[in-house]
């Protein structure tokens, strides 16, 4: 037998059959348990969870956050762009916002509201009904453009790089196999999944890792990240692909990620997805009844903290090695053949790595956590839409229905989500760079949100129909960006004809600069508006407004650990902006 053969051999294929029959046995026992234990079917429990351990919190926060976008997209951009794109992956510290100042804002809400609350709940209490409506229908606008396609998409990329399946093959059974998964399991299946499948990610990560730079430098890590440097340093005419702020003009990287605004700009769409997205929040949300404020806020936390130290990890997971990969790409034998120019050829970076760098049988191995973490990450997706739909339009439309109804709804809007995804992903692939579009998306979508969320919490001044104008007027101006990118290619076309006549500034404008300028632009127009509509009603102002007892709570949910753990995180990426500068 050849163990370092380059292609998936018996043994590999082997390993991930019986390894996915173990991981289906095992989500398929703690539902049933699961089911046994609440006596029948439980919308609650389906859509958000009971009261999760803080270590299974924190590895559901990174199993949502880590899908096909990174195993083939962050990898991809590592190999074309170095650590350009790492402000968006070293955000372990905007996870801690979350559970140190969001958490305390949304278990006052639900204690409020008298149960667990979506993030549309908290626009509709604080603001208005129709501005947690629009919430729902921007967020399941969002997944559609940004989660199921992409992430349909790049595992389609990934099957077809590593295991020779056909990409619509690949892309279509992913997005069957995920629908099943999450009609059946709920958010029960996704959180055990993402137990079985963070460990085994990282190691296997982390193999191919250390394994290519062994490979590069031949048989030494060490001389293997120095070559790597070395290779790096050396692209992009010679302006290099090791640091992650681009100030120099002449720099090919500086129109794509000019200066210091990239953090900025990271920074903002890091505040939508990790503070305020019900992708993200749903995972801290679950309680057990009769819990006191204390003992869900610290579990809460403390998940949070342990989802900041995994966030650290992706650049090492996927970034890295496609940086690796790329140098290995111009080494003669290593059986990796890339052309950077080539989209397609990047983004097949990782799955390239895994074929040609680990072992046979461990290929295998690997491959059953990729698998996980794909189908991990889409199921998040699917439950949150279907959590949205169910207790945003349906519950209230039908109130004092059966629980297996609630059940049965938000099993179709998953179907339904999955149908429009399919639907929008050949569009998608007409739209460029697959990281880029992504995170252009976001872009587009986060200064709304940060804006209304932010002012919502911290000003009791801003009125319900500033908050209604925010999000709504936000969003349109984001979707027609989002148009006339479609139209220029992303500002490199031109649009003529008198309609568009000095234009230029509003499709032209670079993604982050615009970004940025977008969300001034929101906070203004709210604050305007404040001053000529009603003033919040006393219920809203109490709703953001924690009482001598709540705050007694907060203090009590934390201590020694929570400060230490929430030091090192930030330190860690302080360390990594300090080293790749």
């Amino acid at each position: 037998m050849n163990w370092s053969s380059h292609e998936f051999i018996w043994l590999d294929w082997a390993v991930l059959a019986i390894g996915l029959l173990g991981v289906v046995w095992a989500v398929y026992r703690a539902i049933v348990k699961d089911k046994k234990a609440q006596q029948g079917e439980d919308s609650s429990a389906y859509l958000f969870g009971k009261g999760e351990p803080w270590y299974v919190i924190g590895m559901a926060i990174f199993a949502a956050n880590i899908g096909s976008e990174h195993l083939v997209g962050l990898a991809g951009t590592g190999a074309k762009d170095g650590v350009g794109m790492a402000h968006w992956e070293m955000q372990g510290w905007m996870i801690l916002i979350l559970g140190w100042l969001f958490v305390p804002f949304y278990q006052l809400m639900i204690n409020k509201m008298g149960k667990i609350i979506t993030m549309p709940d908290f626009l509709k209490m604080r603001y208005t009904q129709r501005t947690g409506s629009c919430l729902s229908i921007i967020t399941l606008i969002a997944y559609v453009l940004t989660k199921v396609s992409v992430t349909a998409f790049t595992g389609g990329i990934f099957f077809k790089f590593l295991l020779g399946i056909p990409f619509w093959y690949g892309a279509i059974g992913l997005i069957a196999i995920t629908a099943v998964f999450t009609v059946f399991g709920g958010m029960k299946g996704v959180m055990t999944l993402s137990t079985i499948q963070t460990p085994i990610l990282i190691v296997g990560s982390f193999l191919v890792l250390f394994l290519g730079l062994s490979a590069l430098g031949d048989g030494s890590i060490v001389a293997g990240w120095m070559t790597m440097k070395s290779v790096c340093d050396a692209a992009h005419d010679g302006f290099g692909t090791t640091h992650m702020f681009h100030t120099d003009p002449a720099d090919p990287m500086y129109p794509q990620f000019p200066g210091y605004v990239v953090f900025l700009g990271a920074s903002i769409i890091g505040f939508w997805y990790w503070c305020t997205d019900q992708h993200i929040v749903q995972r801290v949300l679950g309680q057990v009844p009769g819990e006191d404020n204390a003992a869900v806020m610290k579990r809460a936390r403390r998940g949070t903290i342990a989802a900041g130290f995994f966030k650290i990890l992706p650049c090492f997971m996927f970034l890295i090695p496609g940086m690796i990969a790329y140098a290995l790409s111009l080494k003669a034998g290593s059986g990796i053949e890339m052309d950077i120019t080539n989209h397609e050829s990047t983004d097949g970076a990782f799955a390239m790595m895994v074929k040609n760098i680990l072992p046979a049988g461990i290929k295998g191995i690997v491959t059953i956590g990729f698998v996980c973490a794909l189908v991990a990450s889409l199921a998040a997706f699917f439950n949150s839409c279907a959590t949205l739909f169910t207790e945003d339009f349906w519950k209230p439309l039908h109130p004092g229905k059966s629980e297996e109804h609630y059940v049965f709804v938000g099993r179709t809007a998953t179907v339904v989500v999955v149908l429009l995804g399919l639907a929008w992903m050949p569009i998608m692939m007409n739209m460029g760079n697959l990281y880029s579009y992504l995170q252009d998306i976001q872009s587009l979508i986060a200064p709304a949100m940060v804006a209304v969320f932010t002012l919502g919490i911290f000003s009791k001044k801003i009125t319900p129909k500033a908050g209604e104008w925010g999000l709504i007027g936000g969003f349109l101006i984001g979707m027609v960006r989002l148009v006339t990118n479609v139209i220029t290619d992303s500002g490199k076309a031109t649009m003529d004809g008198a309609f568009w006549a000095n234009t230029e500034w509003f499709w032209q404008t670079n993604w982050l600069i615009f970004e940025c300028w977008l969300l001034v632009f929101i906070i203004i127009m709210m604050v305007c508006v404040s001053f000529f509509t009603a003033a919040p009603t006393k219920a809203q102002v109490d709703a953001i407004t924690f009482t001598s007892d709540f705050k007694k709570s907060i203090k009590e949910s934390w201590g020694a650990f929570d400060i230490i753990g929430t030091l090192i995180v930030v330190g860690l990426c302080a360390c990594f902006y300090w080293y790749f500068w």
